[in-house]
Parts: C-alpha cells; structure tokens; sequence
C-alpha cells in the first residue's frame, strides 16, 4: 500500500496537469527502508513527448547522488499518461528498476491541464509482473490516512 500525505500527491497531480500534454515525470525520494514518501522531485521530461518519459540523464545521476548522500531511495516513481489510461505500458514496465518503488500513474486523459478529476494509481512491478496497490492519503503525514481509489478522486474532486 502506497501512503502518501495530502501535499505529496497533490504536487504529483498539479504536476502531471501543468505538463500536458507531455507527459510528467518524477521521484519522491525517502529515507532508505522506512517506504516514506518524503521529498517531491519533479523532473523534466527529457523526451518531450506527449506518449513516452525519459529522465534525463544528467539529472537522474544528480538525484541518485543526493539520495546516496542522504541516505534516501526512490519510494515512488510517477509519470503521467495524457491519453491512455494510469496503467503501465509494456515501455513502462520495461523501465521499471526499482523494486522497493512503487510506481504511480496519473491520468490527465479526461481533462487535461483544466480543472477536473485525473485517475491516480500505484502499483508494484518486480520483474515484468505488475500489481496495483492501494493508495491512502493524509492530511497529515503522522495522521490515520483515508483509503483512496480512483473512483473515490473522481468522487472527491468533482466540485
């Protein structure tokens, strides 16, 4: 189960929005085994493309250096689909080297950057197998979080 505080997940989602129609990428860096989403990294889409992710290489090494200095992973690794569904493509899967992460996906298909409700989901994928997991968000990190579904955001964010 992915549990992330309220900040955290609307920074993924503001994100994902302010990027379409190219798809978005990042990584919420944590301290290393705690599976605590800590520090929001938004990164830039080296690719540019509106179906397809690429960190850029330079900035990934970056990244994996403060990790290393910090002692933090990768807890989530997210990017956007603007057109498909928040489920990992064959490409995605492929790209999926980190175990320990949970992989999220944000669809921004039905409105774009415009107000309105985007599909948000995690899942595991450890060698080719994908499984999606649940997600729980908190107002406060340290506070009881509310289970959330796709079909709850949609639910909760319909004004």
């Amino acid at each position: 189960m992915l549990r992330l505080d309220q900040a955290t997940y609307d920074a993924i989602v503001a994100h994902a929005k302010r990027d379409h129609p190219d798809e978005a990428c990042g990584v919420v860096a944590g301290p290393a085994g705690s599976d605590r989403a800590a520090r929001l990294v938004e990164m830039v889409n080296a690719a540019g493309s509106p179906t397809f992710y690429e960190f850029d290489s330079s900035d990934l090494l970056q990244l994996y250096k403060e990790m290393d200095a910090n002692d933090e992973e990768p807890v989530v690794v997210y990017h956007s689909h603007t057109a498909t569904e928040a489920y990992p493509s064959r490409t995605d899967i492929g790209l999926a080297m980190e175990p320990n992460a949970h992989y999220v996906l944000v669809s921004t298909r039905e409105h774009g950057n415009n107000d309105g409700p985007v599909e948000f989901r995690s899942y595991r994928i450890v060698d080719g197998e994908v499984t999606e997991e649940p997600v729980e968000i908190a107002d406060d990190p340290v506070a009881q979080p509310a289970a959330h579904t796709p079909a709850t955001e949609t639910a909760r964010s319909t004004p």
